[in-house]
Parts: structure tokens; C-alpha cells; sequence
């Protein structure tokens, strides 16, 4: 699940639901795979390049980027990486994340000042756009997730798909404290306390303007090609923190495929465009606009002697538009830490 969502997340919620369960507890879907659909999801991931791993490192003459591949929400697997990193951070000269402090406070105040970002204010709601049926399912899992049909019906349809993509177990660990306790924050919270300074790798309101060109046919399928799995959710969160740290990434990203062509309700090739549109949204383009300010802190800290560390979605590090072959394409050597 990208970060985005689960900033919007913590910053829609004063407190976690009541009625949420803690912890997530369910079975493993890749696991239960038949055989030849799990032969058919590993040729899927096999070629894909850098599609396993979490931890990284790209070097240009005497410029250096350690990045790790994170998870967004909590888990006591994350005190491994973060004793991993200990010495990576000791000798950097600045920590990059997706958002870090204050682009979140700038969220938070944005949509308190403004619901409209995630609410529809004109137009047709929810209930109009999608058949009785699909609104019977998702208003029901909305309100797994604390989210009442009266409020569900307003929202974006960009909105609600992420958020589907959140299982109820998982909204725990999301708002604990008024925190969310992922790998991002723990990073950040490290180096704060190292005096470690944090840059953003993007501007706080860049969720606001991925989805800005869909169709409207284009946004109801997006709630489409996720709905089905909001209902084994637990089951789904097991499946993808499982696959996280197994270092298996991108097969986080073929299995919702195969799911998705299993369950959706869409033909192969609708859920194909989907997929595409979401990897093109959610990751290649921002991957693109990264390598930026990742090369350019690489280069100032070289001239303290340092390297830097950054920590983003491990979805992002994969992939022929992910941000290690990007990298790789610019003249950096990339190796694997991890493995």
C-alpha cells in the first residue's frame, strides 16, 4: 500500500476506530496458490529486474546512496533493518523520505482546511456511479474500516480505492498514539534524535494530483479491481507483510494481478489497464521525479565526505521505470545489501 494513503489515513482519523481488530491474522494467498497459478505468478516477477530485496546501494565515484525499501505500518520486524542501518545513518549527511514532518503537517492542515480534497462536492456520489450491488460491498467494507455509508458515498473514488487497500487489522497500527509506527517513521524519528536532517523526495500535496486526469470510467474501475479483496482482507495484509519480509517484492505487486483477475469481476485486460494506469500513477512517475533530489543530496553530502539514506515504498525500488534501474541508467552501481 503506498504511503500516500496512509498519511491521508492518519490524517482523516483523530483516533483508530474502536471496533478495529489489533492484529492481522489470516492465511498466506500465495501460499494457497494452485501450482500452476504460482508457477505462472513467479515467471511474471522472475524478469522483472531488482524485484527482490530491501536494502541497497548505489555508488558514482565518491557519491553513495544507501536506500531501503519500506514497509508503511507497524511491525517488531522493523528493529532488524533499523539495527541494519545504524551505521548507514551514523555516516550520513541527510535522510531522504517521501514526506517527512512537515510535508505530513501540511497535509493535515490542508485537508482540515479544505475536505474537498478527498470528498466530492459535485457530481454524482458513489451510490449513482456504481451498481446496487458494488455499493452494498464497499459501503460494508468502508465501514470495517470506521468509514459510515452517509460519508463513503462522498468520496473520491481515488480515496476510497486506497483505502480498500488498507485491511481494518492494519488501521491499528496506522493511527497508535496519533503516530504511525511504519519503517518511514522510525527512520525519521532516528534522525531526529542523531540531529540527522530529513528531506522530502516530493511536495506534501502530490497525492492530490496524481489522479487529477482519470475518467470517470477510469476512477469507477479503480474501485472495481480492489473491491474484492477488501473482503478477505486480513487474509491480504498477511499475504503482503509475509512477501515483505521475505525481501519478495515485486511479487506483492503480480500477486494483486492474479487476484485481480481471479476475483475483480474484470476481464484480463481491464484489469491489465488498471494495473498499468496504478504502476504509472502510484510509482513510475514519481520514481522518475526522485532521482533528482536523490542525486543532487548524493553529490552534497560527497562533499562532506558522507553518503545519504533513503527510505521510500519498496515497491518503488523495482522494476525497468523503478528507481534502482533509473539509477543503474544514469551511470550509478547499484549491488544488494540484503542478500
Amino acid at each position: 500500500m503506498p504511503r500516500l494513503a496512509v498519511l491521508l489515513t492518519l490524517a482523516l482519523l483523530a483516533a483508530p476506530p474502536p471496533a478495529l481488530a489489533q492484529d492481522c491474522v489470516g492465511r498466506n494467498l500465495i501460499d494457497a496458490m494452485p501450482s500452476e497459478t504460482r508457477t505462472r505468478l513467479d515467471q511474471a516477477v522472475g524478469g522483472v529486474p531488482y524485484h527482490r530485496g530491501l536494502l541497497w546501494r548505489a555508488t558514482k565515484g565518491d557519491q553513495h546512496i544507501t536506500m531501503v525499501g519500506t514497509y508503511h505500518f507497524q511491525d517488531p520486524r522493523h528493529a532488524a533493518m533499523m539495527e541494519r542501518l545504524e551505521p548507514d545513518l551514523a555516516d550520513a549527511a541527510l535522510l531522504l523520505v517521501e514526506a517527512g514532518p512537515e510535508e505530513e503537517a501540511q497535509l493535515s492542515q490542508a485537508l482540515t482546511r479544505d475536505p474537498s480534497l478527498t470528498v466530492t462536492t459535485d457530481g454524482p456520489t458513489l451510490p449513482e456511479r456504481l451498481t446496487p450491488e458494488e455499493w452494498q460491498v464497499l459501503s460494508e467494507a468502508m465501514a470495517e474500516r470506521g468509514t459510515p455509508a452517509v460519508i463513503t458515498a462522498k468520496l473520491r473514488p481515488w480515496y476510497v480505492s486506497m483505502m480498500l487497500g488498507i485491511s481494518p487489522c492494519m488501521l491499528k497500527g496506522i493511527a497508535k498514539d496519533g503516530q504511525v509506527q511504519g519503517l518511514d517513521h522510525l527512520l525519521v524519528a532516528r534522525a531526529e534524535a542523531m540531529d540527522l536532517p530529513v528531506r522530502a523526495l516530493e511536495p506534501w500535496d502530490t497525492v492530490f494530483t496524481l489522479f487529477a486526469d482519470l475518467t470517470p470510467d477510469e476512477e469507477e474501475d479503480m474501485i472495481r479491481a480492489t473491491l474484492p479483496a477488501a473482503g478477505y482482507a486480513d487474509d491480504y495484509a498477511v499475504t503482503m507483510t509475509d512477501a515483505y519480509f521475505g525481501a519478495d517484492v515485486w511479487t506483492i505487486w503480480e500477486f494483486g494481478r492474479f487476484d485481480a483477475y481471479d476475483k475483480s469481476g474484470l476481464s484480463r485486460a481491464e484489469v491489465d489497464a488498471q494495473m498499468r494506469l496504478a504502476q504509472s500513477k502510484l510509482m513510475d512517475a514519481r520514481n522518475a521525479s526522485w532521482i533528482a533530489p536523490l542525486t543532487k543530496a548524493a553529490a552534497e553530502a560527497a562533499a562532506q565526505g558522507k553518503g545519504v539514506v533513503a527510505g521510500f515504498g519498496a515497491l518503488h525500488l523495482p522494476g525497468e521505470q523503478g528507481v534502482l534501474r533509473l539509477l543503474e541508467k544514469d551511470g550509478w552501481t547499484v549491488e544488494r545489501l540484503d542478500g
